[in-house]
C-alpha cells in the first residue's frame, strides 16, 4: 500500500494530465451533435471525385430553402385574412341616427310627411353601407384580393374592394340622393353621417395568423423520391442544381439513419478515436518542443481549457443555428495562446482545434480552410497587445482575410455574385469586433490563471510602481544599476528576436534582494566604510548571495509573476562570489565552493541569458579605469566567455550566434555610456 502511494505521489503531474486528456476527450465528444458522419465531402461546382454513386436506399429529396421560402411566401400572399363583423357598433350608429336625424333636419324645415321620407331615407343610406359594412384602416386595407367575414358563426367570404371605408361614405350618400332627386340634401346628410357613422368591419388578426399557420403547416419538405440503386451521380460529374440537392438529402438521411441505437455506441467510439489522436499529438508536441510547458500543469490546463470553451460554443452556436458559425471568434484562441505562450504553440493549437471542429461544422473544408488561414494571419499580425491600436489593426486585418476568402468560395461555387448573401460578411464584422474582447479576457486569464501578458509587464515596468519605488528609496545606487541593466538588456533582447519586455521587466527587479542590506552592495554605499571589511569572507558571501533568495520572497509577497521571478533566481546562476571566495583562499587551503556559490538554477531561456549577460557586464563595467574600444571588447568577451566556461547557458536555448549579438550590443552600448571618441593623433 505504501508503495502504492509513493508511486502515486511521484507521478502525481503525469496522472493529473492523463485525467485531463481523459476529461477533455469526453467533454469534447459530449459536445458533439448526435449524428453519423457522411463519408462523401462535396462542393457545389467542383467535380465529383468519388466513383459512380448509387442510391443505398429509398429517400426523399428534400427542398432547398430558397423552394421552402417561396412556397412560404407564396402562401402568405395567397391567404385570405379574416375580420370580425361588430353587429354591436352598427346598433350603436343606429341609435345615434335617431338621436342625430331631429336636430339635423328641424321640423321647421323639413314639416310633416316630408321629414318621414327624408327619415326613410337616411335609414335607406345606413342599411346600404352597413349591409357591406365599413372596413377599419389596418394597414391591410389598400390591398386586394378576397376576405373572410365572420357574423355570428359563420365566416363568409368576400372580395375586400365591395367593403366600403369612410373616405367613401359621401359617394354612397350622393348616388342615393340623386336616385331619388334629392340632391340638394347631399350637404346635410353627409354631415350627419359624418358624425355618427363607425367602421364595423374589424381585422382579426389572431384567426388570421392561425389560418395562416394551419395552411403554412400543410408545405411538404419533401419533393420525389429516389430508389435504392439508380445512380445518383457519376464520377467526374459537376456537383450543381439538381444533384448537389439529392446529395445533401441523402446525407441528412444518412446521417440520421446512422444515428441508430444499434451503432450509437460504435459511432461514439469512432469520435473517440479522432478526438484522442487530435489531443495526443498536442501533448506529445508540448512535450518534446515545450518542455517547460509540458512540466506546468497549470499551463497544460489552460490550453485544454481554452480548447474545450472554443468546442463548446461553436457547437452551442451551430445547434442554435448553423448560419451564425462564423460570428463564433475563433482566433481569439491563437491571439491568447500567443500573448501567454509564443506563435508557434498558438498556431498549432488553432489548426489542433480546427480540425476537430471539422467533424461539427458544416460545409467543413470551406471553414478549415477559412479558420486556418485568419488563424496564420492573427499569429503574423498580433503583437505588442499593450499599444492599443495593434489589436484594432490585427482585428480589421483577420476580418478582411474572412471576407475575402468567403467571397472566393462563393465565385468558385456560384459563378457568379448575384447569389451571394451579404449579411455573412455583417457576421465576420461581428466576428470582428468579439475578438476585441480578448483584452479583457487576458486579464481575466491572469488572475485565474496566474499568467503573464505584455499590457501586465508594461505595468510593472513602471518605475513608480510600488516594489520599484522602495527600491529606488531604500537601495538607490542599486535601483540605478537595475536600470543601467534593464537597458542593456532591452537592446540585446530586440536584436535576437526575444521579449524585449520580458526582459526589461526582469531586469528591473532582478535585484530587488538587495532592500534587506543594500550597504553591503558596493553600489549604495556612499562612504568609504565598508561593512564587509569586519566580517568573515564565508559570511559577506552568505550576505551577498542571500540577496537573491531573499529577492524571491519579496516578489512573492508583493504578488510578483511567477514569470519575472524567474529572473530573480537565475540572474546569478551557480556562479562563485569569486571576489569572497579567493579571499578565503589567502586564508584557507582548502575552501568548500557550494559555500560561495549562488543556489541556481542557471538560465532557461533566452531572456534569463540575457540578463545574466547584461548584469554582470554593467556591474564590472564599474570598475574599468580607462576604457577604450579595445578595453571593453576584450572586458565584455571575458566576462561572458566566463560564464559560458561554466556551462550556464546549457539550459537556455540560445545559439552562439545570438550570444555573439549580444556581446556585440553590450559593446555599443558600453561605448555610448562611456562616451568614448575617435582617439586622434597628437
Amino acid at each position: 500500500m505504501g508503495n502504492t502511494l509513493d508511486t502515486i505521489y511521484k507521478n502525481q503531474s503525469h496522472i493529473y494530465k492523463y485525467f485531463l486528456y481523459l476529461v477533455t476527450l469526453c467533454l469534447i465528444v459530449f459536445f458533439f451533435p448526435k449524428g453519423g458522419q457522411f463519408k462523401y465531402e462535396f462542393q457545389k461546382g467542383k467535380p465529383w471525385q468519388y466513383d459512380n454513386l448509387y442510391a443505398p436506399f429509398d429517400f426523399s429529396i428534400k427542398k432547398s430553402e430558397q423552394e421552402i421560402t417561396q412556397e412560404r411566401n407564396s402562401i402568405a400572399a395567397k391567404q385570405a385574412d379574416y375580420y370580425d363583423y361588430n353587429e354591436r357598433i352598427v346598433e350603436q350608429v343606429r341609435q345615434a341616427y335617431s338621436a342625430n336625424f331631429g336636430p339635423a333636419f328641424p321640423d321647421d324645415l323639413y314639416p310633416g310627411n316630408e321629414k318621414v321620407l327624408l327619415d326613410t331615407v337616411g335609414r335607406s343610406i345606413l342599411n346600404t353601407i352597413y349591409s357591406r359594412g365599413i372596413l377599419k384602416n389596418d394597414g391591410n386595407a389598400g390591398k386586394g384580393g378576397s376576405i373572410y367575414i365572420i357574423r355570428g358563426n359563420e365566416a363568409a367570404q368576400i372580395q375586400r374592394s365591395k367593403l366600403y371605408r369612410m373616405s367613401e361614405v359621401d359617394e354612397v350618400v350622393d348616388s342615393v340622393l340623386a336616385a331619388r332627386g334629392m340632391e340638394q340634401l347631399q350637404k346635410p346628410f353627409q354631415q350627419l353621417f359624418f358624425d355618427i357613422l363607425e367602421p364595423n368591419v374589424i381585422h382579426n388578426p389572431e384567426l388570421s395568423n392561425k389560418e395562416l399557420q394551419a395552411e403554412l403547416a400543410k408545405i411538404s419538405y419533401t419533393r420525389g423520391t429516389v430508389d435504392e440503386g439508380k445512380l445518383i451521380i457519376a464520377k467526374g460529374e459537376v456537383v450543381e442544381a439538381e444533384n448537389l440537392n439529392i446529395l445533401q438529402s441523402l446525407r441528412d438521411e444518412y446521417e440520421s439513419e446512422l444515428w441508430t441505437e444499434n451503432n450509437y455506441y460504435f459511432i461514439l467510439f469512432g469520435y473517440f478515436i479522432l478526438v484522442a489522436l487530435v489531443l495526443m499529438m498536442l501533448l506529445l508536441f508540448i512535450k518534446k518542443y515545450r518542455p517547460d510547458i509540458y512540466d506546468n500543469n497549470k499551463k497544460v490546463t489552460f490550453i485544454f481549457f481554452n480548447i474545450l470553451v472554443m468546442v463548446f460554443v461553436t457547437t452551442l452556436v451551430v445547434k442554435y443555428d448553423e448560419t451564425y458559425v462564423f460570428v463564433v471568434p475563433l482566433c481569439i484562441l491563437p491571439l491568447i495562446l500567443k500573448t501567454f505562450f509564443d506563435a508557434r504553440l498558438g498556431l498549432f493549437v488553432h489548426v489542433l482545434t480546427v480540425l476537430i471542429l471539422g467533424f461539427v461544422v458544416p460545409n467543413s473544408f470551406e471553414y478549415i480552410f477559412l479558420q486556418i488561414i485568419a488563424g496564420i494571419v492573427t499569429i503574423l499580425t498580433v503583437s505588442e497587445l499593450y499599444k492599443r491600436a495593434n489589436l484594432f489593426i490585427s482585428v480589421g486585418q483577420i476580418t478582411l482575410i474572412y471576407i475575402i476568402g468567403y467571397f472566393a468560395f462563393h465565385v468558385i461555387q456560384e459563378g457568379t455574385i448575384d447569389t451571394i448573401y451579404w449579411y455573412t460578411f455583417a457576421y465576420f464584422l461581428l466576428n470582428g469586433m468579439i475578438t476585441l474582447f480578448a483584452q479583457p479576457l487576458i486579464y481575466v486569464y491572469e488572475k485565474i490563471f496566474g499568467m503573464v501578458s505584455d499590457v501586465s509587464l508594461l505595468e510593472l515596468s513602471d518605475t513608480n510602481a510600488k516594489l520599484l519605488k522602495e527600491l529606488s528609496n531604500k537601495a538607490p545606487g542599486t535601483f540605478h544599476h537595475s536600470l543601467q541593466v534593464a537597458n542593456l538588456a532591452e537592446a540585446a533582447a530586440n536584436e535576437i528576436g526575444a521579449n524585449a519586455m520580458l526582459v526589461r521587466v526582469g531586469a528591473l527587479y532582478h535585484d530587488i534582494g538587495k532592500m534587506n542590506n543594500p550597504t553591503y552592495f558596493t553600489e549604495n554605499q556612499v562612504t568609504n566604510v565598508n561593512p564587509h571589511n569586519d566580517l568573515p569572507a564565508k559570511e559577506s558571501a552568505r550576505i551577498i548571495i542571500n540577496h537573491v533568495i531573499e529577492g524571491i520572497e519579496i516578489a512573492r509577497r508583493n504578488k510578483v509573476p511567477d514569470r519575472v521571478i524567474d529572473f530573480i533566481r537565475t540572474h546569478h546562476g551557480t556562479t562563485l562570489v569569486f571576489y569572497f571566495y579567493k579571499k578565503q583562499q589567502d586564508k584557507e587551503d582548502f575552501v568548500e565552493e557550494k559555500d560561495f556559490r549562488y543556489p541556481g538554477p542557471i538560465p532557461f531561456s533566452k531572456e534569463t541569458a540575457i540578463l545574466m549577460m547584461a548584469d554582470s557586464v554593467e556591474a564590472a563595467s564599474k570598475s574599468l579605469k580607462n576604457p577604450s574600444y579595445r578595453v571593453i571588447d576584450e572586458f565584455v568577451d571575458k566576462i561572458i566567455n566566463g560564464q559560458m566556461q561554466a556551462n550556464q547557458f546549457h539550459n537556455a536555448n540560445i545559439t552562439f550566434k545570438e550570444i555573439e549579438t549580444v556581446k556585440k550590443v553590450l559593446k555599443q552600448k558600453l561605448t555610448n555610456i562611456y562616451h568614448l571618441r575617435v582617439e586622434y593623433p597628437e
